[in-house]
């Protein structure tokens, strides 16, 4: 049943161009596109989304034998029940319920820089080492650790996720395209669109939120109420 489901998912919807473009490509995708809109939107809904799209787009990248994008996806599955579990927290101290958003420190910006390229050296060294991972070893190591970074800055409320995304899609356009993934590269290409939009939007709260109450980070425990003296 499980082997049938995967062959469907890795059938062709159609051609474009002369290439096929499989179910789990494009449903996957267009998952990830709805993702992107209700994190734009600071909507929980960003998460669970992600997560199916996560688990479709398993089936698309294990078809492409790229090592990369699977692990990239299954860790877009994790990350995607830890960043909802943050979301949650974040938004309850907010006046209309969504998460408060902010510009990272300078300390954490560098974290999530030294990370990306620790990372990107780490498990590019392993796909080198296992090229039966990858036949692109070192994009889809970028991919997969931008890819790491990003969520985890969303998770947080940081505007930075909307630049570690236009990064992210910088090399997965090219990528998806040499890898016979057309849609995953026209998606990309919707993806950044949709950055900028979002980018804007966060960065625009922010200075709302900067002239409005104190809400808490991403993450951060709602404020234990205080009794007042009888």
């Amino acid at each position: 049943m499980t082997a049938g489901w995967f062959d469907w998912l890795n059938g062709t919807a159609f051609t474009v161009l002369d290439q096929p473009v499989k179910w789990s490509d494009m449903t996957g995708n267009l998952l990830g596109l709805a993702a992107l809109a209700l994190g734009w939107r600071r909507s929980l809904l960003t998460w669970p989304v992600q997560l199916l799209s996560g688990l479709v787009l398993v089936a698309a990248y294990a078809s492409a034998q790229l090592g990369g994008g699977v692990g990239k996806q299954l860790l877009v599955i994790g990350v995607a029940v830890w960043g909802w579990r943050q979301w949650r927290r974040g938004s309850r101290g907010t006046a209309d319920g969504t998460v408060a958003v902010r510009f990272a420190t300078g300390r954490e910006r560098a974290l999530l820089a030294a990370g990306t390229l620790l990372g990107t050296l780490a498990v590019g060294g392993l796909f080198t080492a296992v090229p039966s991972l990858s036949w692109n070893p070192w994009p889809d190591a970028y991919i997969f650790t931008g890819t790491l970074a990003a969520m985890v800055a969303q998770a947080r409320g940081l505007v930075e996720f909307w630049f570690a995304w236009m990064l992210v899609d910088v090399v997965g356009v090219p990528l998806a395209f040499a890898s016979g993934l057309p849609f995953s590269g026209l998606v990309y290409l919707v993806y950044f669109v949709l950055v900028l939009w979002g980018l804007r939007a966060w960065w625009l709260r922010t200075r709302t939120e900067q002239h409005g109450p104190a809400v808490p980070p991403a993450g951060a425990r709602p404020p234990a109420a205080t009794r007042t003296a009888p």
